[in-house]
């Protein structure tokens, strides 16, 4: 009687352990204060729903990303804010219980569309980019270009037939997205589709938070990474 309650107290203090390790593991880091604060290029709105850049020069281009599952959308502020300071507005959605499968209507329940002269960009991380896909997949007239980064989605559904440019960007080191599952679900995708591989990239550095469960460690450093990605993303879009 006595081993059973010791394995069981071990059983669930390991699993705290890990859960608060979990926790500890997405909250973001390394993210200064100042992406979070007017310039006089950007101006910024934070509400319970998203973080927003809106250049303070004319723009034709919206960009909407979803965040990783877990993951403290704060980990891609850098990111985002960098996008925004090359004359295109980016909304950060604040996923329910950070899971963008929760929340991926968000963008469609909060009016984000409305202006029909702007060109609307979806663009997510991880799983963010798995339910970008389902929500090109569902709204087919909503979005004019698709960006996909660390994932092997879509793998359930398929957009072969979309018309919509798509980029897919992934790492070579990435344990979670790895790249022959990537590639084995290419046909799910137009032909026309850009994989774009970033050499000695992992998933977490694709954002600013700390190591995930899976993944490899990474043979660049975070902001080479990060580089790499907003390099290939302004291209796509035209920067």
């Amino acid at each position: 009687m006595n081993i059973k309650k010791t394995i069981k107290t071990i059983w669930i203090t390991g699993g705290i352990v890990f859960t608060l390790w979990m926790f500890y593991s997405y909250q973001s880091h390394g993210v200064d204060q100042s992406f979070q604060e007017n310039s006089n290029l950007i101006s910024v709105e934070i509400s319970d729903d998203f973080y927003s850049f809106t250049p303070k020069k004319e723009f034709k281009d919206v960009l909407i990303f979803f965040p990783g599952a877990m993951v403290d959308p704060k980990a891609y502020l850098p990111l985002c804010r960098k996008i925004a300071e090359n004359n295109i507005k980016v909304y950060l959605i604040k996923m329910p219980w950070r899971l963008a499968s929760k929340g991926y209507n968000k963008p469609k329940e909060l009016n984000l569309f409305n202006d029909t002269s702007k060109t609307y960009i979806l663009a997510g991380h991880s799983q963010g980019a798995k339910m970008a896909a389902q929500f090109v997949y569902e709204n087919r007239d909503l979005i004019d270009k698709l960006i996909l980064i660390g994932t092997t989605h879509p793998r359930d559904i398929s957009l072969a037939d979309i018309k919509i440019p798509i980029l897919k960007i992934y790492g070579s080191k990435d344990g979670v997205a790895d790249e022959k599952s990537i590639l084995n679900n290419k046909s799910n995708l137009p032909a026309m589709t850009k994989f774009t591989r970033i050499e000695g990239a992992n998933h977490a550095q694709f954002g600013y938070y700390g190591f995930q469960l899976g993944d490899n460690k990474a043979d660049i450093s975070r902001e080479k990474q990060q580089y790499e990605t907003l390099k290939n993303i302004l291209a796509f879009t035209g920067k």
